[in-house]
């Protein structure tokens, strides 16, 4: 997979969709509330997004590239009338850019219409598929949320009621996945066994709210209840709430990465804090990595959470350092590759009030392909840095992922082609420290009970296979995963 933009762009991972539903009787406007919903989900999706609502049992959806204000306003919303509704915000692979691929996904099959939403990446898909089609199923997407479709409309024939369908769909599919299923009377939530992904239930007056992230249930007003158990099938119908949990009981993996930099720093996943996590790691990082400085930055977003632990734990004092411009949109338009050079510089810019004349410590989530780091240390040398010793808030990216973040092959990974101290002298810095993967426990307050560290040790908790490896290798597989 490769992502869309070069420079800063291309350097950080990107991951994940933001799933949203509400099931009520039409006192809250489903539509609003998605769209308020999706709004605070936009970091996990910025290519395309879609709203389909439930109208008596006739469901109508409307879905189009673009951010979420790009893609709808008061005139479509209030078309979109009904009493519940689920919506969807999606990152694009490569070849997958297309509207075809954005959700929610509505289909009419045998006994009926069904709308599903979905994040993650089923690692059996692309054999999924061919069984599928070698039964003469036609695709109209080239993502792994069509295969669920498709599952769950064929088991849907055979089951006396949607949620058996989605029962029986997750003892065939494998990888992760939070999903949301909207039948003509049901809503149905499930998150796969080993609740990779986030998924979280609200109430907001009187209707059931699920997300992606609590700060979602925030943004429309609704009260937190509970995360979604790992490998639970939430089902609402209009007498209340149902649980099937005959999926539940492997041993927890929800991706640390999460943590780290995808989610939102005002979300809480499982329990626990994003931001405390993120403040933790800089604490760590303060322990294991102390370095006399004047003060401590955080590249934004994600780095400044952790920069302020490394600041609270070291006593050095914490300043803003970066400046980030976040309105030069998703479309970032550079012509030559002299103008691409200066993506970073656009994107972010230095305080030299701040940093002229001091050693810093500057903090950020993660490296990547190391594309960018050299350009960050660079600004912040050419601002008047005296020194820039560079702390990085997670371990070394070691093995691909193959449950929906698009890290890249390993060649492409500069912790598998140079030593630590080598990266960051490719970075032109002073020092170089990154979060020792033994810590991620700590980092995670030692609350968490289980989660995914696969892209970092090579330790996965779901079975791979070396098919999966190669096709990772050589750029991916042939499903683009829906993110």
């Amino acid at each position: 997979m490769a992502c869309k933009f070069d420079g800063f762009f291309d350097e950080k991972l990107h991951e994940e969709c933001g799933v949203f539903g509400i099931y009520g009787d039409g006192s809250v406007n489903p539509a609003y509330a998605c769209y308020n919903g999706l709004l605070a989900l936009q970091h996990r999706g910025q290519e395309s997004c879609g709203i389909a609502v439930n109208d008596c049992g006739v469901i109508k959806a409307h879905k189009d590239m673009g951010l979420v204000t790009e893609v709808f306003n008061n005139k479509i919303l209030e078309n979109l009338s009904g009493q519940r509704a689920i919506a969807h915000a999606r990152y694009s692979t490569a070849g997958g850019s297309v509207r075809e691929n954005s959700q929610p996904l509505v289909m009419r099959y045998k006994t009926g219409i069904m709308a599903i939403a979905h994040n993650g990446n089923l690692t059996n898909a692309v054999e999924l598929r061919q069984e599928l089609e070698h039964r003469g199923a036609i695709f109209q997407t080239t993502i792994d949320s069509e295969v669920i479709a498709y599952i769950i409309a064929r088991e849907r024939i055979k089951s006396h009621a949607i949620e058996v369908a989605v029962e029986r769909t997750m003892s065939q599919i494998e990888g992760a996945y939070s999903l949301l299923v909207m039948s003509p009377s049901k809503m149905i939530a499930a998150r796969d066994p080993y609740g990779f992904k986030p998924l979280v239930m609200g109430m907001l007056e009187g209707a059931y709210v699920f997300a992606s992230e609590t700060c979602a249930l925030d943004a429309c007003g609704a009260e937190f209840v509970r995360d979604v158990e790992p490998g639970e099938i939430v089902v609402v119908t209009k007498d209340g709430i149902d649980s099937i949990r005959t999926h539940c009981g492997k041993k927890k993996a929800v991706c640390v990465f999460e943590y780290i930099y995808f989610a939102r720093t005002d979300s809480v996943i499982d329990g626990i804090g994003v931001y405390e996590s993120r403040k933790q790691a800089g604490r760590i990082l303060a322990r294991e990595f102390p370095v006399e400085a004047d003060l401590v930055i955080g590249v934004p977003e994600s780095g400044i959470d952790a920069a302020i632990g490394y600041s609270e734990e070291s006593g050095i004092p914490y300043e803003k350092g970066i400046v980030k411009n976040n309105y030069i949109g998703r479309t970032f338009i550079k012509p030559s590759q002299k103008e691409r050079v200066k993506s970073v510089r656009i994107k972010l810019n230095p305080l030299g009030t701040s940093v002229k004349g001091k050693r810093v410590v500057m903090i950020d989530d993660s490296i990547v392909r190391g594309t960018t780091c050299d350009r960050i240390v660079k600004m912040l040398r050419d601002a008047g840095a005296k020194e820039v010793h560079l702390r990085i808030s997670s371990p070394p990216f070691m093995w691909p992922c193959y449950y929906g973040t698009d890290i890249p092959s390993r060649d492409e990974l500069i912790a598998c082609n140079h030593t630590i101290e080598e990266i960051g002298k490719i970075a032109g810095a002073d020092s170089i420290g990154f979060l020792p993967a033994e810590y991620l426990s700590e980092m995670l307050m030692n609350k968490c009970d289980g989660y995914c560290e696969g892209c970092f040790t090579g330790k996965y908790p779901a079975p791979t296979t070396q098919k999966m490896l190669e096709g990772k290798e050589r750029g991916g597989l042939e499903i683009k995963p829906d993110k």
